[in-house]
């Protein structure tokens, strides 16, 4: 592996913004392709929850749940008007209680994952679009508004922001070692990712036995709550992690997996979701998920007995076919040979997915004796089902270097108005710098300035404007772009390494000495 790889990825965590736009709240920390976060939406609506008797894990809860609890409570005792809000949200809470405590917190995150931040809340996208549960609660959000006001929620949320920060802290660097190593394994680069994102939600309100993961689009969306040890629930942060990366790959190779689909007659009886049992790239990305997680395992306080790791993990892959993902195996053994090589996954999948054995998978397969209940999956889409990502097919494009069909499919999803028109943009600019249309590019990058809000989409679009510019000889407002780029992102080091090599670098040769100055 590469060094360079190891600088890109590690970084620092950022903090203050919400799904599906966050806000540019800068604080100097990000783990590259991942961000750490507060989100006040979600902490309104957790609080209230718990003003209306959400109970969950309050026994290990982390001290601050408690607290805020009680502040809370407080603040309904002195005020008439408190006291009334508290009592039509929490009718509401109760007529639309669910029997499992843990469905009934994953509802209210779904929602407020997609609800604008206080005082305005609403949704940041169409409610047609809302996630079903967030759907099934969405007469939550004026009831919310009305007990955040009576409560001053906000007072409250502005005196524990460096509680907040301190857990956002703690949580950092076992986060940042993770997202390491997991690179450093797959080999993979950094540029990739650009335009899409990974926010994990730091929220102590909320239970700490129950992680609630969700994606809308190209974006994945983790909600966890420290407990009174702080444990960090590394294990759900990689695997979501992993969908992020892998779940972009099955994009546009949808005659790869016609030829796999015979393998879902095998999983008919199988106890994990039905789907799996009716996409087969779903199947096989979950396998291949499956059988990372079960190489990448280590025994407890990094004790060293090969023969003991090497039964754990194939003890792990027989318990993952068990729960239908049967090419968990193919998986497994592919990566041994993968491990050896020099060629990073984003390469190497192409030559994985064509080397599965379709009749051996199928036999392999009938040899399972299939577990009776399902394990619960972490990843919950939000995107309807069936529906084309034009922009991930376009990202994917554009990481092959494809720029006509990056172009093609960016365009259409700007004309079906399918996904962030900022990024579909973004994804414009950089197709026409690969096709040498300097002029178009430079129009479409600063069309993404204006629409774009995402940080690192923003200081990557001064940094190509300032590119384009030195090439243009004016020295002056290219060190603009550069500049203002360092203002983005925190910065990220990708962002920080290219925006210091525009300022430091000396413009084009074929510049005169009066357009370098």
């Amino acid at each position: 592996m590469p060094g360079s790889l190891l600088s890109q990825t590690s970084s620092s965590v950022k903090n203050g913004s919400r799904a599906p736009q966050p806000q540019d709240n800068s604080r100097p920390n990000t783990v590259a392709k991942l961000e750490l976060e507060t989100s006040e939406a979600l902490f309104s609506t957790l609080s209230a929850l718990n003003a209306c008797g959400f109970d969950l894990d309050l026994a290990n809860a982390n001290p601050l749940r408690t607290q805020i609890r009680e502040e809370v409570q407080s603040a309904i005792n002195v005020s008439l008007e408190a006291s009334n809000a508290r009592e039509q949200i929490c009718r509401y809470y109760h007529d639309k209680q669910q029997p499992d405590a843990a469905r009934d917190l994953a509802q209210y995150v779904s929602l407020a994952l997609y609800m604008k931040d206080p005082p305005e809340f609403g949704t940041t996208i169409r409610e047609s679009d809302l996630p079903p549960d967030a759907y099934e609660v969405l007469g939550f959000i004026p009831l919310l508004k009305n007990f955040y006001d009576a409560t001053h929620l906000h007072d409250i949320w502005l005196k524990h922001r460096v509680d907040y920060e301190r857990l956002i802290a703690q949580v950092h660097d076992p986060v940042a070692d993770m997202v390491l190593k997991t690179d450093y394994y797959l080999k993979l680069p950094q540029s990739s990712y650009l335009g899409r994102r990974y926010l994990v939600y730091v929220e102590p309100m909320g239970a700490h036995s129950q992680v609630n993961a969700r994606n809308f689009g190209s974006d994945y969306y983790l909600v966890i709550s420290p407990s009174a040890a702080g444990v960090t629930h590394l294990e759900q942060i990689r695997h979501t992690y992993l969908h992020f990366i892998l779940d972009s790959l099955v994009r546009n190779r949808a005659s790869t997996f016609k030829r796999l689909d015979p393998l879902l007659l095998s999983v008919k009886t199988a106890p994990m979701d039905d789907s799996f049992k009716s996409d087969t790239s779903l199947l096989v990305v979950e396998s291949l998920i499956q059988a990372i997680e079960a190489r990448t395992m280590t025994l407890p306080n990094n004790a060293k007995d090969p023969a003991m790791l090497e039964k754990l993990r194939n003890q792990e892959v027989e318990s993952d076919m068990q729960q239908g993902y049967i090419l968990t195996r193919y998986f497994y053994d592919a990566l041994a040979k993968f491990e050896e090589s020099p060629i990073g996954l984003r390469d190497d999948f192409r030559d994985m997915l064509e080397g599965i054995d379709v009749d051996r998978e199928k036999r392999r397969a009938a040899n399972i004796t299939f577990a009776t209940k399902a394990r619960p999956e972490l990843i919950k889409s939000s995107s309807p089902k069936g529906e084309p990502q034009l922009l991930d097919v376009a990202e994917d494009r554009l990481a092959h270097g494809d720029a006509d069909a990056a172009h093609k499919f960016a365009q259409q999803a700007l004309d079906q108005q399918q996904g962030d028109p900022a990024r579909a943009t973004f994804v414009l600019a950089r197709a026409a710098v690969l096709q040498r249309d300097i002029d178009g590019a430079q129009l479409l990058f600063e069309r993404t300035l204006q629409l774009a809000h995402e940080p690192r989409t923003v200081a990557w679009s001064h940094i190509y404007m300032g590119r384009i510019l030195d090439m243009k000889c004016d020295r002056s407002a290219a060190l603009s772009h550069y500049k203002t780029a360092l203002t983005f992102a925190d910065p990220a080091p990708d962002v920080k390494a290219a925006a210091d090599k525009g300022i430091n670098e000396l413009p084009p040769a074929n510049c005169s000495k009066d357009e370098k100055e």
